[in-house]
């Protein structure tokens, strides 16, 4: 079995290639900076540089590959919908042209919208466009990742995570270990076929406040928790650099699943992962606050 995979330095990506290495797999690894590779990987893997947006070097780094983990580039551009169009533009010719019989896409919960949810709308096109493909595809629609979380360690240490959702919302959230799980299973298995969604949803729905409590225990920090304004957002999110353009598309995956917005896929046993918050934040959180202070 051939496996590509695509943004193997990410959160998830990185542990499915340790995944598929311990499998007994040797995937191709497609991105654009091979030194970004951890040195005791680099000789497990077949590494071919590659820019996702670039379709041309997509169909070339993917011939003969039978089975494709797709994850839509980041971009921080004014027009990120746009470049989610270009990615998924790419992973269409790479899968038509090479007859890939499968891929696994990493999508989000609140894709189901289609439209309203900010960035996420990139992620429903590339749905989309692969459910009108000949090819057996599984969309990971992926809850809140703890990592996001790694993004506010200025937020954390001043004691005070500033949110737009309210603050006594439950949501889906999950370690992004444990998304790589699902993806590598769904990868070596050749028990489905069609089209699936598999939602990741971590152990438990969180609240923010919920997230502010078990951050507190496992850091040894007091932290809380306060709703802002979307244009206090905005103008947080401008401060730290971002486009107009990005700015309403991160906001807009808050804001779209802020009100009356049911999740596609229930809470199963099938769609809850292990790993808890909790235990996450005391292993990678806990010391870089500490160290901080």
């Amino acid at each position: 079995m051939k496996i590509a995979v695509t943004t193997p330095t990410g959160n998830v990506g990185r542990h499915v290639v340790a995944m598929l290495v311990r499998a007994g797999v040797r995937p191709r690894v497609l991105l654009r900076d091979p030194d970004r590779l951890a040195p005791e990987i680099r000789a497990e893997v077949d590494v071919a540089r590659v820019d996702q947006f670039d379709a041309d070097s997509v169909v070339a780094a993917t011939r003969d590959i039978d089975s494709l983990f797709w994850v839509d580039p980041t971009t921080g551009s004014e027009d990120p919908l746009a470049d989610y169009a270009r990615a998924t533009s790419s992973v269409i010719r790479a899968v038509t042209d090479n007859r890939i019989g499968r891929v696994v896409f990493q999508s989000s919960v609140g894709a189901e919208k289609r439209h309203g949810a900010g960035e996420i709308d990139g992620l429903a096109h590339t749905e989309t466009a692969l459910d009108d493909c000949d090819v057996h595809v599984t969309h990971l629609r992926c809850g809140y990742f703890f990592t996001n979380l790694e993004l506010q360690l200025d937020a954390l240490r001043a004691g005070t995570l500033q949110v737009v959702l309210p603050v006594d919302q439950a949501m889906a959230w999950v370690a992004p270990r444990d998304i790589a799980e699902v993806a590598t299973t769904r990868l070596l298995s050749a028990t489905w076929s069609g089209r699936c969604v598999q939602a990741v949803h971590g152990p438990v729905d969180l609240t923010w406040r919920d997230v502010a409590d078990i951050l507190t225990a496992a850091t040894g920090r007091r932290i809380g928790v306060e709703r802002i304004t979307d244009n206090a957002m905005r103008t947080r999110l401008r401060q730290a650099g971002m486009t107009d353009g990005l700015v309403e598309a991160v906001l807009g995956m808050s804001t779209g699943l802020r009100e009356d917005f049911v999740p596609e896929q229930r809470r199963t046993v099938q769609t809850s992962t292990p790993t808890t918050l909790a235990a996450w934040a005391y292993d990678h959180l806990r010391h870089r606050l500490v160290d901080a202070s």
